[in-house]
């Protein structure tokens, strides 16, 4: 598994917001309190980070992740009854326009869940940003 040290250390921090908060915030509360988080274990943390999406060589859209973990992780947080499908579709999409690889979904519902997506480089056909 690619980033295991990180990624553990990630939802450690996961669980520990989820515990102390609860569920009923909203997602931008947990996005915060993740970073704080995250930053007690000396990890840097890019919030709201733009991904630039790239059709033929031109810019066609963007997204911006909640966060971005020492620039090799990509975390997208969710305050819904449940992760669906376009929740992972819109992780998925995140690593297919960068050349992160590795993306972790939380979801700060009534239960705690979280998926760990992976996307390697080689498979992606698109130009990715630098």
């Amino acid at each position: 598994m690619i980033h295991e040290e990180l990624s553990n250390k990630i939802i450690r921090a996961y669980y520990t917001v989820y515990n102390t908060l609860g569920f009923g915030y909203l997602e931008k509360v947990y996005e915060n309190a993740m970073r704080v988080e995250l930053r007690k274990f000396g990890l840097r943390v890019e919030q709201q980070k733009k991904i630039d999406v790239y059709y033929d060589s031109e810019v066609v859209g963007e997204y911006y992740a909640d966060l971005v973990v020492n620039e090799i992780i990509i975390l997208e947080l969710k305050a819904a009854s449940a992760i669906i499908p376009e929740h992972e579709a819109q992780i998925i999409n995140y690593l297919k326009c960068t050349r992160i690889e590795l993306g972790l979904l939380f979801n700060f519902g009534s239960k705690p869940e979280f998926l760990r997506r992976i996307f390697t480089n080689d498979k992606k056909n698109i130009r990715v940003q630098p």
